[in-house]
């Protein structure tokens, strides 16, 4: 590598991020999942090459997580907003109730002033008919409670409406921080990628293959050291039928490209697969890692089968779905498409399984 070259590399390093690391891509559902053996004759990567692929890691950890902030800030405004049109609708129908309400108070108020406001006992004394006085009194007399019903209800119905304003304006304070909250993870995710990007477009075309190769090697040597844990000695033995839909839906989905914040059909981030494979199975989960780590039930890795989904990262910035035979299908990051990976080729933090109580049955093909 040339003097100017290091230069522009050693440049481009001073960026600090986090990541994750890139899966190998793999060709189809059934395939193994394909390893990169360090061939003797590949040279030993330069030290400034090598720092270029764990710069990108964490940038695109980054943005990953960045990704996943987004999301659930997205899916925040979208309930928030369902929940203020409600209360909008709510406000509309009490203020239709509290003008009828109204004209019949102001009618009550009219017949009252025709009346003259006379008591009772003065139009008894002024009638010359009891009897028809004493009719009257009882329909005044329903007259009164009927006002006193009519007055409450109009106090009712302005403490509801003064109730869905308070609630609407809370719930308005809630979406507009979180379209601000949306609109910083926007803003950080194109910062990262966008600074990805210029650092691979800096590479010559050798040092970009030479870098796509460590990165499989990378993958490679994670997933070598996760078999030989035995840790799939008593995995993928059943799975449920729904979990077997999940699976024909992810792989259905292979080649599509990665695009933060995307749910398809085109596109895909990671937890927009997941969570649109499940709901096309039938049961819907959270949209973002993060929320599919902390709500759906959690199995043993030893205990998993395909549908679960595996999450990765400290941060369970970034999911994948199980297939089985240590494999996943999942949607890597910017640049990348769906595709099958090894489920150890990044730091498992764990397993959910979206349907832990459904019963079992012999494949995800089934």
């Amino acid at each position: 590598m040339g003097t100017g070259k290091r230069g522009l590399l050693t440049a481009a390093l001073t960026v600090v991020c986090a990541v994750t690391v890139l899966g190998a891509p793999g060709t189809a559902f059934a395939a193994p999942v394909p390893t990169t053996p360090v061939p003797t004759a590949t040279p030993p990567p330069s030290k400034d090459l090598e720092e270029v692929r764990e710069k990108l890691d964490r940038l695109y950890h980054d943005a990953a997580v960045a990704t996943d902030a987004y999301n659930g800030a997205e899916e925040k405004a979208r309930e928030q907003s369902a929940e203020i049109t409600a209360l909008t609708k709510k406000i509309v129908q009490g203020r239709q109730r509290l003008a009828e309400l109204t004209d019949r108070a102001g009618a009550a108020a009219r017949d009252q002033y025709r009346t003259g406001g006379l008591s009772p006992t003065a139009q008894f004394l002024l009638s010359d008919d009891p009897g028809q006085f004493l009719d009257g009194a009882g329909r005044v007399l329903m007259g009164q409670q009927a006002t006193k019903k009519l007055i409450a209800e109009v106090a009712r119905t302005q403490q509801d409406l003064q109730g869905y304003a308070d609630d609407a304006a809370v719930r308005w304070k809630k979406l507009d921080a979180d379209r601000k909250a949306r609109d910083a993870a926007r803003r950080k995710i194109r910062r990262q990628i966008d600074t990805a990007e210029k650092l691979e477009s800096r590479l010559e075309k050798k040092e970009k293959e030479r870098l796509a190769q460590l990165e499989r090697e990378a993958a490679a040597k994670a997933q070598t050291a996760w078999l030989d844990t035995g840790v799939l000695k008593d995995t993928d033995a059943e799975t449920s039928v729904r979990a077997g839909k999940a699976v024909r839906y992810a792989t259905a989905q292979l080649g599509k490209p990665y695009v933060w914040g995307a749910e398809g059909p085109d596109s895909f981030d990671c937890s927009g697969l997941t969570s649109q494979a499940w709901a096309a199975a039938g049961h819907p989960v959270p949209r973002t890692s993060q929320e599919q780590w902390k709500q759906l039930p959690h199995v043993d890795v030893e205990d998993m089968r395909p549908g679960d989904l595996v999450i990765y990262f400290d941060d369970a910035s970034h999911v994948a779905m199980y297939i089985g035979d240590g494999r996943i299908i999942h949607a890597p990051r910017p640049g990348r498409t769906v595709t099958v990976a090894g489920a150890g080729s990044m730091p498992i933090l764990g397993v959910v399984r979206p349907d832990a109580t459904a019963p079992s049955h012999g494949g995800p093909d089934d």
